[in-house]
């Protein structure tokens, strides 16, 4: 199992939301380069890359500072955050992205999506799909998790057949931030109903145990942030306990 250390970017400095809320952030580093630097010389093989900024305004706004992370040293970089048009899929691969990741768009308008899938090939993009429940149902999250996409998971993920799309992120908003566990319960469900896809799990990752819970299910990656942040576990630490 891939750990993805993630780097959130909101007016160009490093933060985490609570509960993907914009009016609750922690910052945590003024320059970005030297968190990528730190990761990667500790072993990271995949970075998770956020434009927040364009994710609350719907239209990119650090894809170029992105680039310039990307062209910066040498370790893939899976990134997204107000990716809305083919033309940002295309800049952002042509800066060094190795991924791009889709969110709302991958239910709002999946034709485009599976078009730019077929252009483009599923080992270059991610559809990210970010979960609230609702009286216990997951429902995608949009615009920033501020809008219910008004259908459910399973409803957004049937879209896309087998075969469509291989790597898909989930993150349950309510934990996102919050170190309170991933959402065990979510996960299984989703290995179960869709085998066929390459699973990265996102929200609430707190310690190693939790880790390991999650390569459990059979989960191919995982994004870890504030855990990591606030010293929870060590980047080699966790490396080691999803190997």
């Amino acid at each position: 199992m891939l750990i993805y250390p993630a780097i959130d970017l909101k007016a160009g400095v490093c933060v985490r939301l609570m509960h993907g809320r914009f009016d609750q952030v922690t910052q945590y580093d003024e320059q970005p380069a030297a968190r990528l630097t730190a990761f990667v010389a500790e072993g990271a093989e995949w970075i998770h890359i956020v434009d927040l900024d364009g994710a609350e305004a719907g239209q990119a706004m650090q894809h170029e500072l992105i680039g310039e992370l990307a062209k910066a040293i040498d370790v893939k970089i899976q990134s997204g955050g107000g990716v809305r048009s083919r033309d940002d899929v295309t800049k952002l691969l042509a800066s060094g992205v190795d991924r791009v990741v889709i969110g709302s768009l991958a239910v709002t308008r999946p034709d485009d999506v599976s078009g730019w899938l077929g252009e483009f090939g599923p080992e270059r993009i991610t559809l990210a799909l970010d979960i609230k429940l609702e009286d216990g149902v997951p429902v995608p999250a949009l615009k920033g998790w501020t809008q219910s996409a008004g259908v459910d998971l399973w409803t957004a993920l049937d879209r896309y057949p087998k075969g469509a799309f291989k790597h898909v992120l989930v993150t349950d908003v309510g934990r996102d931030g919050a170190l309170t566990g991933p959402n065990l319960e979510l996960l299984a469900e989703i290995r179960r109903r869709r085998p066929d896809l390459v699973l990265q799990a996102s929200g609430g990752v707190s310690s190693l145990d939790d880790l390991s819970a999650v390569k459990a299910l059979g989960c191919n990656g995982v994004i870890v942030g504030r855990a990591l942040y606030e010293n929870r576990f060590t980047l080699p630490e966790a490396i080691a306990a999803a190997a």
